[in-house]
């Protein structure tokens, strides 16, 4: 493979355009140019980033032959527009969610392994510095057994979401982080959900995800609330720890009650507030991060953060979910 790997970018709306400008910033990248149906956005792009843009994605692809390529177009085209640069040899970064139904991702995975291609999917919080130090802490013990995940996504409706509800938009994200947390899938989900101001889909969900190691996770996500907010709580054994997205703080919360002696549990009293622990954090973009994790995969020095798998995983659950809240019924997760 050349030294400068070719870069494209299919889908240039709110995320897709921010792919262009963070793959023009990566050294050893060239950015041949991005394809959209929307000329007035189009324009805007190239003359912004100085890219050339193609409204044909086959015509791109077959001109351009590209090294690797972001897919930040709708969900309902993820298969296609996928199935096109795959069968052509192609890389692919697919924007979370993987596909808009299981069947579909799967093949994609499949796809992609026949082709011997890279998928990644986009769960951009994978790549958050500030839950990349969370997962490192868990997984060193330092917090003991964990208890509750907790995590709270919202914010305005988007208008620009039109074929997918709040579920397969942003709880998605947090599927994914709690199961990456977790280490494991859940073995059952329960949700309640509503539709208020989305036309077609659901637009808020309080959901709950049951692990087989005893880790409860705890969803609240809408595009109700006029203030924003991205937080994931851990409560474990030595106290709680919280991730605010948005800002990359991690704030750990010591249970005084039992500092580091986890041994305590056995003869438990109760938990009482200890020290409050702002951790450093070596703040990075997101969206930087996980392409260079991606172009690092394309360049075999390591798998993909976020694998195909993974990426199914998120859309199993959140179809999961979904159910529960039209149903009202507890639903089983088919473990792979």
């Amino acid at each position: 493979m050349a030294e400068k790997l070719r870069a494209g970018v299919i889908g240039v709306g709110v995320m897709g355009q921010h792919h262009v400008r963070a793959y023009r910033e990566i050294p050893d990248i060239e950015m041949v140019g991005f394809v959209d149906t929307d000329e007035t956005l189009s324009a805007a792009i190239r003359q912004r980033h100085n890219v050339r843009g193609w409204q044909d994605v086959n015509e791109f692809l077959d001109h351009e032959r590209p090294d690797l390529v972001t897919i930040a177009v709708p969900t309902v085209l993820h298969g296609d527009v996928a199935r096109a640069a795959i069968e052509r040899g192609i890389h692919v970064l697919i924007e979370k969610p993987i596909a808009e139904t299981e069947a579909e991702g799967r093949a994609l995975i499949d796809l992609a392994q026949a082709h011997n291609v890279v998928l990644a999917v986009g769960h951009i919080e994978r790549h958050n510095p500030a839950i990349t130090a969370l997962k490192q802490r868990l997984s060193s013990g330092a917090m003991g057994r964990i208890f509750e995940l907790r995590a709270e996504r919202v914010g305005p409706f988007p208008p620009r979401i039109r074929d997918v509800g709040v579920v397969l938009d942003l709880a998605t994200h947090d599927i994914d982080i709690i199961c990456y947390l977790a280490d494991e899938a859940p073995v059952r989900v329960f949700a309640e959900t509503q539709q208020n101001v989305h036309s077609t889909r659901e637009d808020m969900i309080s959901g709950m995800l049951r692990f087989q190691n005893g880790i409860a996770g705890i969803l609240h996500v809408n595009w109700l609330t006029p203030a924003k907010n991205r937080k994931l709580s851990a409560t474990c054994e030595g106290g709680m720890i919280e991730v605010d997205y948005i800002t990359q703080d991690l704030t750990y919360y010591e249970n005084g009650e039992l500092v580091d002696d986890f041994g305590a549990l056995q003869i438990l009293r109760g938990v009482s507030e200890g020290r409050i622990i702002r951790e450093k954090i070596v703040k990075r973009e997101p969206l930087r991060l996980e392409l260079e994790d991606f172009i690092g995969a394309v360049r075999g020095e390591h798998p993909p953060r976020v694998t195909g798998e993974a990426g199914l995983l998120a859309l199993r659950i959140a179809h999961a979910l979904v159910e529960s809240g039209k149903s009202h019924q507890v639903v089983e997760i088919e473990q792979a």
